[in-house]
């Protein structure tokens, strides 16, 4: 077997792996389920690199999950890649009525409106229905907000937001004043929601914010790490100062 950009190649070969892998035949859904989280994040990562060469292979190695799991289920007669193609080419056409039918929208929002009304069309019970509990907490509550207000539920403007925002500091300062560790939580999630309402109504996505945000505080950390090495010191012997004048340095070097 030689590499090919055939899709059924690719598919033979995932066939092929697990006949013929003892650790590809001893896998199943849950024993790899979390790879495929890995592997997303992956992908994640390449876009927020902007490296194409790396997103050409991360997708690779996702696309590779999915059609492992599918075969996976094929082998229990459960569906098969094929089933895979034709349910996501359905659903599309099913919800693009203004491309494949005669409804017409005026914006991006009419798009979003649609969409929800036709999923509940289908049978859900909820617009937040279909949001994954084990979403990262940020990207969940992000994911709500939208679909919440994508059936109006939403305030008017990032402004009023704001106002909602400042509620929840004082709540939160109040939990903290009076000691309360149960109500600490509860008044710190509150504000976490709210300010990715507010991020959200000003177009601001809170989970890449704060990956870049993580990205930032990680390479001016290891540039203190590796200064303060080049002059025979570490950090557990480092002054705060002397790590705070690392820190500042780094910033304006552009870490």
């Amino acid at each position: 077997m030689k590499p090919s950009d055939d899709f059924e190649d690719f598919v033979n070969l995932v066939s092929t792996l697990r006949k013929e892998c003892p650790w590809d035949r001893k896998q199943t859904h849950h024993t790899i389920k979390d790879n495929l989280i890995e592997e997303a994040y992956e992908v994640v990562d390449a876009i927020d690199r902007e490296n194409f060469d790396d997103l050409k292979k991360e997708l690779g190695d996702l696309l590779l999950h999915v059609l492992f799991h599918s075969r996976m289920a094929e082998e229990k007669a459960e569906f098969s890649i094929s089933d895979v193609l034709y349910t996501i080419s359905e659903k599309l056409i099913r919800r693009h009525p203004h491309v494949f039918k005669d409804v017409t929208v005026e914006s991006d929002q009419d798009v979003a409106n649609n969409w929800e009304s036709i999923k509940l069309k289908e049978g859900k019970t909820s617009t937040l229905d279909g949001i994954p509990s084990r979403l990262p907490a940020l990207i969940r509550a992000q994911r709500m907000q939208e679909k919440a207000g994508n059936v109006g539920f939403d305030w008017p403007d990032w402004k009023l937001a704001w106002k909602k925002l400042n509620e929840e500091i004082d709540e939160w300062r109040l939990a903290i004043d009076l000691q309360d560790q149960k109500n600490r939580e509860d008044e710190f999630g509150d504000l976490l929601f709210s300010l990715v309402n507010v991020g959200r109504l000003l177009s601001l996505d809170a989970e890449s914010a704060l990956r870049h945000a993580n990205q930032k505080f990680e390479a001016r950390f290891r540039y203190i790490e590796r200064n303060l090495k080049k002059k025979n010191s570490n950090i557990q012997s480092a002054t705060l100062e002397e790590m705070d004048q690392l820190w500042d340095e780094a910033k304006s070097k552009g870490y």
